[in-house]
């Protein structure tokens, strides 16, 4: 099981910006350009080549296109963090990525809303569940507004 700590995201430099504004319009580009890929045994692959390797680097389509929505959020000036799917986050971990308080999680995790286990005394979720939790309450918020929406129409509110 993988255990993480995820960093803090660091704001980019005005420099990292216009780096990464450039470098997402090139990988973009490649990416645009199916020639530039090559069918490897294990999928379509890239090779990027970096100043200091001559060889260049043969990448998975998969992770140079992660590369690329990283390096638009940099380019956008947002910092940036990546959470394998399997980690698994403490409780104010959790309720941080959440946006909720501490003990509003341990009320959703002690209702079953999001599966977790025990190590110890200590609660884990995974960030795969948390995501899928965030996804679930986030498409029904989404309904209700929708319906909400849809309801001030109907009266002719405005809206």
């Amino acid at each position: 099981m993988t255990h993480l700590i995820p960093p803090l995201p660091i704001a980019p430099s005005s420099d990292e910006i216009n780096v990464a504004a450039e470098a997402s319009r090139q990988l973009s580009a490649v990416l645009a350009s199916k020639r530039s890929l090559k069918r490897g045994k294990n999928g379509t692959r890239v090779t990027l080549h970096l100043a200091d390797l001559a060889d260049g680097i043969p990448i998975p389509e998969s992770a140079v296109e992660l590369l690329q929505r990283i390096l638009i959020e940099i380019a956008k000036g947002n910092p940036v963090s990546i959470i394998p799917g399997s980690a698994e986050l403490t409780t104010q971990q959790a309720a941080d990525m959440l946006n909720v308080s501490r003990p509003f999680l341990i009320d959703l995790l002690e209702k079953n809303a999001i599966p977790h286990r025990k190590v110890g005394t200590h609660r884990r979720i995974r960030f795969e569940d948390l995501k899928s939790y965030k996804d679930r309450i986030d498409a029904q918020r989404r309904k209700v507004l929708a319906d909400l929406t849809a309801e001030a129409q109907e009266l002719g509110m405005g809206y």
